[in-house]
C-alpha cells in the first residue's frame, strides 16, 4: 500500500519546483535583449565621424560580453553582474565598455588616455598620445538606468552621450522583482553648454559628492537628437 505523502513532503516538492523555476528565470535573464536596427535614428547628428552603425556595433559587443560572462557565472552558481555589483559600479562599467568599444569601430575617435581625463572620447590624433586632462572637444559618455535627471561631476560645454538601460539591481529580490535580461532603452546625444546644467546641492552632514544635473533645456536637446530608442519600453 502506497504511503500517503505528508504535508512536509508536499512543501519540499513545491520548494523544488519553485527553485527550478527561479533557476530557469535566471538562465533566461543571462541573455540580454538584442538591439534592433529599426530602432536607430538614421537622421541623428553625431560629430567626429561617428555613425549609428558604429554605435550599434559597440552596443552589440557589450551585449555579447555581458551575455557570455553572465552565462558563465550562472553555470557556477554565481549571481549575474548586474545583480552583484553596486548600481553605480555597473552603470560605470556599461559606460566604460562603450567608451572603449566605439573607437574599435569608428577610426576617427579615440579613448581619452589621460587618467580621469575629460571628455571620454576624443578626435583621434588631435592631442598627443590621444590624451588630454580637460577639453571641450570630444564626447563624454555616461550610462544610466534613469530616463532623465542625468548627472555629471561638473557643468561643462560638451557633447554628452547618455546610454539608458534597464537591468536588475542587487536589491531586487527584497522588493519582489524577478530576474530580467539587460536591455538598452535608448541612447541620446546633445551638444550642451554650461547653461544646460544645474548644480545639485546636498543636505547638511551628507558626504555625497556634489554633482551637476542636466536641466530641461539640455534634456530637450538630447531627446531631440536620439540615436537609439526602444519604443516597446520607453
Amino acid at each position: 500500500m502506497a504511503r500517503k505523502k505528508t504535508g512536509t513532503g508536499q512543501e519540499a516538492d513545491f520548494e523544488k519546483v519553485a527553485a527550478a523555476g527561479e533557476s530557469q528565470a535566471e538562465e533566461r535573464a543571462c541573455q540580454p535583449i538584442p538591439v534592433s536596427k529599426e530602432k536607430f535614428n538614421s537622421h541623428a547628428i553625431i560629430p567626429y565621424g561617428c555613425t549609428i552603425q558604429h554605435l550599434g556595433q559597440a552596443m552589440d559587443e557589450f551585449l555579447f560580453f555581458l551575455g557570455f560572462v553572465n552565462q558563465q557565472l550562472h553555470s557556477k552558481g554565481i549571481k549575474r553582474f548586474e545583480s552583484m555589483l553596486m548600481p553605480a559600479n555597473f552603470s560605470s562599467m556599461v559606460g566604460e565598455f562603450l567608451t572603449a568599444g566605439l573607437p574599435k569601430y569608428c577610426s576617427t575617435l579615440a579613448k581619452n588616455q589621460y587618467h580621469n581625463g575629460y571628455p571620454d572620447l576624443l578626435p583621434r590624433g588631435m592631442f598627443p598620445g590621444d590624451a588630454v586632462q580637460h577639453n571641450t572637444t570630444g564626447i563624454e559618455v555616461k550610462a544610466s538606468r534613469y530616463k532623465r535627471g542625468w548627472q555629471g561631476h561638473n557643468a561643462e560645454d560638451c557633447w554628452l552621450m547618455v546610454v539608458v538601460f534597464d537591468s536588475n539591481r542587487p536589491v531586487d529580490p527584497s522588493k519582489g522583482i524577478g530576474p530580467k535580461p539587460f536591455r538598452f532603452l535608448g541612447v541620446y546625444l546633445g551638444q550642451l553648454t554650461k547653461e544646460d546644467w544645474k548644480f545639485s546641492g546636498r543636505k547638511e552632514g551628507s558626504r555625497r559628492t556634489i554633482t551637476a544635473s542636466v536641466t530641461r533645456s539640455g534634456f530637450e536637446k538630447m531627446i531631440a537628437n536620439w540615436l537609439y530608442r526602444d519604443d516597446v519600453t520607453s
